[in-house]
């Protein structure tokens, strides 16, 4: 079995695929970055990954999955994701704190395990942040959403995903009532003035800076 830093190497790897699609290659400097590990650390792991057929890697540019990587990739997520569920819809944890505890649980269960996890469950699509779960035969939902950045004044969303799960940004997040589900109103999207003021329902109105609306996607109107 691969070890558990294998399999963070690779659902890393994944995670950047996603979040750059147009990208050839993850480059090593991006790859030891996310790993917090020196370059050196991170071209020796990609050349053993590249020898268990995981990457393909290329000397002085960077990996990309190959589709025995990607398969455990989306293992790895998969069961990141479905613990988190667990984590919070079933024991009550706060989403802000279920990642950690993720991160070690994820290497640890046997998939009959987590596929009693996943019934229990009732077989959920997406995690507390929003993020798709891939399912039992690996295969991933890809919902088409944008940044709450690009809504025009005026238009509905619903918050559908958080891109960013720092503890800090998911309380303030939970703070404005912004939690995936929920439908809001974009008041004002202020381009030149770097920010947005977003209501949901009756609540008061929040304004955040477009960094912070950025890391919100929504479904919804589009400019």
């Amino acid at each position: 079995m691969p070890s558990s830093t294998v399999e963070n190497y690779l659902k890393r790897i994944y995670l950047e695929e996603q979040a750059a699609p147009g990208a050839a290659v993850v480059s090593m400097k991006n790859l030891a970055g996310v790993m917090g590990v020196t370059p050196g650390t991170a071209t020796s792991m990609a050349k053993s990954l590249a020898d268990s057929r995981f990457v393909a890697y290329e000397p002085y540019g960077g990996v990309k999955l190959t589709a025995r990587g990607r398969t455990l990739a989306l293992r790895i997520l998969r069961r990141h994701r479905l613990i988190e569920c667990f984590l919070v819809d079933a024991l009550g944890l706060d989403w802000s704190e279920v990642h950690e505890e993720a991160e070690s649980l994820e290497h640890a269960i046997s998939d009959k395990l987590l596929d009693r996890i996943d019934e229990f469950l009732g077989f959920p699509s997406v995690d507390p942040h929003g993020d798709p779960i891939p399912n039992a035969k690996g295969a991933i939902r890809q919902a088409a959403l944008t940044p709450l950045t690009e809504a025009e004044e005026g238009a509905e969303v619903r918050v559908a995903r958080i891109l960013d799960q720092d503890e800090d940004f998911l309380r303030f997040v939970d703070r404005h009532h912004l939690r995936p589900g929920t439908r809001a109103r974009v008041l004002v999207n202020d381009r030149a003035a770097e920010a947005l003021t977003i209501q949901t329902g009756k609540l008061p109105a929040v304004t955040m800076g477009r960094t912070a609306a950025a890391k919100i996607m929504v479904e919804g109107p589009r400019p």
